[in-house]
């Protein structure tokens, strides 16, 4: 008889090898199950604070392979294979780590339960470790509990920005980002660097690419134009106006890739101040999947990297 159904037979105590982390979210449960398991907005939250998530494979149902890879802001990799024991759409999923080959030999099991409470859900996460030891050793190496409640955290965050994205959540077929980045610098500092082209012109735009031609009109209602060129010499227009500038809260702006016929990005960007430092979150919708928009998280990845060595040098 397998361990866990062995430890319920007998009604064990697990109480000494387990986690257990609760969070409610204002968001409906059918949507807070389908965050958990659609890789497309998986890759968008999972993981702590700072770490971006690839997920390689997503089978959900029993017996199903999920297989991801964190990094994390050391640009150390954590590859992760899990395997799914127990699928109930939407109230419930049981799954198991299991160790990929030269990763650490940690296996535990997950069970995770959606309850519906008043058009909220109250999501119950409890992992359960072979033994104390077990619990306590990822509880010290790896920070379980407190990467744990950053990543419910960042889930609670990107449910937020899903509601607000401007039809997203009426419509999920929706090709989207999000990003959440924690930089080192009061939040009216990194605010500042959003708002003009002898800011912008630092550090805006991925790796290698440099930014010949910015005009910015930064108020609600306001104008802008970017020109991004590549390390090959390449021209990429990006024009649109400015929905709603908030100092120093949020931006929010719409405009045109003009490389890509019709593509419309819309952009929402939120600043909050903790202990002298900033989380920023981006979340961008598009009207359509296109090369630009596949390639838009590490693009991201690469001009926050940029961003935060600016502010270091500010």
């Amino acid at each position: 008889m397998p361990e866990r159904d062995a430890a319920r037979h007998l009604g064990a105590d697990t109480t000494d090898r387990e986690l257990v982390f609760t969070r409610t979210f204002d968001a409906p449960r059918a949507l807070v199950f389908k965050m958990w398991t659609d890789p497309r907005h998986v890759a968008q939250w999972w993981g702590p604070q700072g770490f971006s998530t690839t997920v390689h494979e997503m089978d959900v149902r029993p017996g199903g392979i999920w297989r991801l890879t964190m990094r994390g802001p050391d640009g150390r990799d954590y590859r992760n294979k899990i395997v799914f024991l127990e699928v109930t759409e939407p109230a419930r999923l049981v799954y198991r780590h299991a160790p990929e080959p030269g990763t650490e030999p940690v296996t535990f099991e997950v069970t995770v339960t959606f309850a519906e409470r008043h058009g909220k859900t109250e999501l119950t996460m409890r992992m359960l470790f072979p033994s104390a030891a077990a619990r306590d050793h990822v509880v010290k190496t790896y920070g379980a509990v407190e990467g744990a409640n950053q990543t419910l955290g960042r889930l609670e965050a990107y449910l937020a920005a899903f509601a607000a994205g401007a039809g997203a959540a009426a419509d999920p077929a929706t090709p989207e980002l999000f990003m959440e980045r924690v930089l080192d610098a009061p939040r009216n500092l990194v605010f500042d660097a959003w708002s003009t082209p002898q800011h912008l012109a630092h550090w805006w735009g991925p790796k290698g690419f440099t930014l010949p031609s910015c005009t910015v009109e930064f108020h609600a209602g306001g104008a802008f134009r970017f020109v991004f060129r590549g390390p090959d010499g390449t021209d990429y227009p990006f024009v649109g106006k400015y929905l709603e500038v908030a100092r120093p809260e949020r931006i929010v702006f719409k405009g045109v890739i003009h490389n890509t016929p019709g593509q419309e990005v819309l952009t929402t960007v939120t600043f909050e101040e903790h202990r002298g430092k900033t989380t920023l979150r981006v979340h961008q919708t598009y009207s359509f999947e296109s090369d630009a928009t596949r390639g838009a998280r590490e693009g991201w990845t690469q001009t926050l990297d940029r961003l935060a060595e600016y502010l270091a040098g500010a």
